[in-house]
């Protein structure tokens, strides 16, 4: 450490934290002097000083009750706002001195709020579905010694600390258990808007390990070895991206971290900020290093205000803590990091139509090559990494390549983060070993179908993505078996979809997402997506308003579907484009049966698609009330008061308002 004076006292060593010294200037051993110990005067009281902070900013040790809340946008949806407000009242009307912290997303959303409650010497205790109505029930109980055992969600392994008798650990609960949580480790746990608590869990140690210890070059043979892959999309090597971009000589390099995640039902990389934002900013920080980047954009969309505000706090710290900004830790390493909101187009997933929108071009995909390791962001050498991916690189790089290569399969190591969400007990984000079958990740994690229906199929890898039925469910999750289904990983957004789902209405949503996320510049996207969305459109209506050759040009459009999709993937311009007939190939592929029923009976055999659905009044049961007749927009309706009804399928416009009505189960749809 670098001073002007021996240091003696804490006092004369630093400015309270150890984090700057005597000169008010970073300093460039603090993360080995917060680690490792003792560096800048001959007596222990510094290092001990500071172990004694680190151990209070772990909850290691605490003088008055702790209060954690879920305030990621999630538990903020489902009331966390309301409950933090009951939780301030509740705390001033009993005179009770403890402190409320805001944490991010543990990962069961479908719990949210959470409410985490820590006394001093006990282990940490969560609560789940703590809304505003239900926050005294739940201190009273913590704080009068009878905790309401209905709202446990369970108690955190504090080795520090004594155990809650008679309630269960968090760790062994049916979601948590099976997850192997390293990017996920710090969400819901730490205050992310605390660099000082990140640092106490070990963060920024990897960036201090690698900048006085390794060269870029070094930094990026490690993360080749690792075998992590692009968390993002096609799974490349991110060592081998990386020394594209070494190795290409520039005198301006640049970093950017894709966080515009535009998939359907994805939510990883907003939560991961909101949860731990410094732990992106290193991933950045060690990315940046290794290809010789100076300038990092991290591009994310503007409708996640709350992961925005969080980035910008985090950024500003790690500058005043000399982690960012002019000569990182005396390194000689220099990093500038700024934030571009998208407008949430899903074309600016693809890597050069992001770089477009940060230019302050429209987001159009370029033609490659050349590479944006070669030529990217204003023509310079440019590494594209997403969140996820820069987000393992703390783990990675502090417990070395060996580690992380020793759990997943032998093309897929790590973990992978994915968003579980749709027809499912459990939602929200699971972190699970490359390998593990869709199987536990639906049933063991997620808890199995709601209301005892049958599992049908996960859409997985968004638009870009497949469905796996039923027959592949035991399918071990990495990157070459997904492809063995016509299936790709993607982002990690994970649909689950049951036997109420139409699996033609599911290609037919993507399909219009699709087709109205095309940027339009090549012909074969443009054009051909609006083509098959067409199609199925046609085999989801009825016979009504059908006029001249309606008929013949439905089975002939049926027809080329296949062949349309091919030359559409054959011939587009970007990855996204290439990918869009997905949807259609993969429930072609696993549920022609629906298409049939679709086209040659126009019948919907999971009664979704209004067009082909027929209400039928059982004359048994019709007590001639007249309610579904009041209530029909058509009057397809017919029938006499206190006599059995019926309807005029050619008037019935498929509203399903008169099953609504009735209250003796009389009407059913087929």
């Amino acid at each position: 450490m670098t001073v002007t004076k021996k240091a003696n006292t804490v006092e004369d060593c630093c400015c309270n934290a150890c984090w700057h010294n005597v000169e008010d200037k970073p300093c460039p051993d603090l993360l080995s002097c917060w680690q490792d110990g003792p560096l800048c005067h001959e007596s222990s009281a510094c290092h001990e000083a500071i172990q004694a902070r680190a151990a209070r900013l772990r909850r290691e040790t605490i003088s008055r009750p702790v209060i954690f809340i879920g305030a990621g946008t999630c538990g903020l949806g489902a009331g966390a706002g309301k409950s933090i407000s009951a939780i301030k009242q509740y705390l001033t009307d009993k005179q009770i001195e403890a402190d409320l912290v805001e944490v991010g997303c543990i990962g069961l959303c479908s719990a949210e709020p959470l409410v985490d409650v820590q006394l001093p010497g006990k282990n940490r205790l969560s609560f789940h579905s703590v809304t505003a109505d239900k926050v005294a029930q739940v201190l009273d109980g913590v704080f009068g010694g009878a905790v309401p055992q209905d709202l446990v969600l369970g108690q955190f392994n504090g080795q520090k600390h004594e155990p809650w008798q008679g309630l269960p650990f968090l760790h062994e609960h049916p979601f948590f258990k099976p997850q192997t949580r390293w990017v996920l480790a710090n969400c819901g746990v730490i205050d992310p808007s605390s660099i000082e608590e990140y640092m106490a869990h070990g963060g920024y140690a990897a960036l201090g390990k690698a900048l006085k210890s390794m060269t870029p070059l070094e930094l990026c043979d490690l993360v080749e070895r690792s075998g992590l892959r692009g968390r993002g999309g096609g799974g490349f090597s991110t060592g081998k991206k990386w020394k594209f971009a070494l190795q290409t000589a520039s005198d301006q390099k640049y970093l950017v971290c894709n966080a515009d995640e535009g998939d359907p039902g994805a939510f990883m990389d907003r939560a991961v900020i909101e949860g731990d934002p410094h732990r992106l900013l290193e991933g950045v920080a060690l990315a940046a290093y290794a290809i010789g980047a100076s300038s990092a954009y991290i591009y994310i969309r503007a409708e996640y205000p709350l992961a925005i505000e969080r980035l910008y706090r985090a950024i500003a710290q790690a500058e005043s803590y000399g982690l960012l900004g002019a000569n990182i830790l005396d390194s000689g390493f220099s990093l500038g990091i700024k934030i571009k909101k998208g407008a949430g187009a899903f074309v600016c997933g693809e890597e050069t139509a992001l770089i477009n929108s940060i230019e302050g071009k429209r987001g159009m995909p370029r033609p490659r090559p050349p590479f944006p390791a070669v030529s990217g962001l204003f023509g310079k050498p440019t590494v594209i990494n997403n969140v996820e991916t820069l987000a393992n690189l703390h783990s990675l790089v502090s417990k070395g390549p060996e580690w992380f290569a020793s759990s997943g399969t032998a093309s897929s190591k790590g973990t992978k983060v994915f968003a579980l969400s749709g027809k499912v007990e459990r939602t929200g984000l699971v972190e699970v070993v490359m390998g593990t079958s869709m199987r536990s990740i639906v049933f063991d994690i997620g808890g199995g179908i709601p209301r005892g229906k049958r599992y049908k199929a996960v859409q997985i890898g968004g638009p870009s993505g497949g469905c796996i039925p039923q027959e592949h469910l035991d399918i071990d999750v990495d990157y070459e078996s997904l492809k063995t289904v016509g299936a790709m990983m993607g982002s990690g957004g994970l649909v689950v979809m049951d036997e109420d789902t139409c699996m033609v209405d599911v290609a037919k949503f993507f399909m219009d997402f699709i087709q109205r996320e095309s940027c339009g510049k090549c012909i074969p996207c443009r054009e051909g997506t609006r083509r098959m969305l067409e199609t199925l459109k046609r085999i989801t209506s009825g016979r009504s308003g059908e006029t001249g050759h309606a008929a013949l040009e439905r089975f002939h459009s049926v027809m080329y579907l296949n062949r349309l999709a091919e030359v559409i993937r054959d011939t587009s311009l970007c990855g996204l484009g290439q990918t869009a007939p997905n949807p259609i190939l993969s429930t072609l592929k696993f549920f022609r049966e629906e298409y049939e029923a679709h086209v040659f009976e126009r019948r919907c055999p999971a009664h979704v698609c209004q067009d082909l659905i027929e209400f039928t009044i059982d004359a048994e049961k019709c007590i001639g009330c007249r309610l579904c007749a009041r209530k029909c927009p058509a009057d397809a309706i017919m029938g006499a008061a206190k006599s059995p009804h019926y309807i005029v399928s050619d008037k019935c416009v498929h509203c399903g308002a008169c099953m609504e009505a009735c209250r003796f189960g009389a009407i059913s749809k087929n």
